[in-house]
């Protein structure tokens, strides 16, 4: 199955991934073959063509790829849209990939309940780039958000409350980064006697 990118480059993926972009030479998904969901993605694609530069469908849920300055716009149309009404942030998490120039790959899931279905954005970021805060959409982001600054180092724009929340106060560095030592900068050791 080949992967149509914005690039145009095409890429194999597995049988169960599908992918649709705004690549001109991309075909469109054949209605009838169960792309039910690649079709919503291209018209996301259609509806937004500056925000969303891919979407995909993998194990049959849709993901796409939007632009880092997008995120809150392409957030508050699914979570508004008729079409879409997805109103609730199920998990906000990063993943560090060191050798990309844009180094972290943000991940939002979102559920709508009403027409219960799931969908996954995402977007890349670099190292000292920051990403705008969704708390004003989701309430549930807050936490999510804290807990990517604290593990990823990844800034929130107009976060209200941008501080640790699983590390201690005084820890440096952050945890979750590849280029994180595994023993962390300091020792630390147990003292029954304290």
């Amino acid at each position: 199955v080949p992967r149509f990118n914005a690039g145009g480059i095409n890429a194999a993926v597995s049988p169960s991934s599908k992918a649709f972009s705004t690549d001109a030479g991309a075909e469109e998904p054949a209605p009838g073959d169960g792309n039910l969901t690649l079709a919503f993605g291209q018209s996301l694609i259609n509806m937004l063509p500056h925000s969303i530069y891919e979407a995909q469908c993998v194990n049959e849920e849709l993901t796409l790829i939007i632009d880092p300055s997008s995120v809150l716009e392409v957030l508050l149309f699914l979570r508004d849209h008729t079409n879409c009404q997805y109103k609730c942030m199920t998990s906000l998490c990063a993943v560090d990939y060191p050798e990309r120039d844009a180094r972290f790959e943000m991940v939002y899931n979102l559920l709508s309940v009403k027409y219960n279905t799931r969908i996954r954005v995402k977007t890349s970021v670099a190292e000292l780039q920051p990403v705008d805060s969704a708390t004003e959409l989701f309430s549930a982001a807050g936490w999510y958000e804290r807990e990517v600054f604290d593990l990823f180092g990844i800034f929130f724009n107009n976060h209200s409350d941008l501080r640790r929340i699983l590390t201690d106060y005084g820890f440096e560095g952050h945890p979750q980064r590849k280029d994180f030592p595994l023993t962390g900068y300091k020792e630390v050791r147990y003292c029954e006697e304290q």
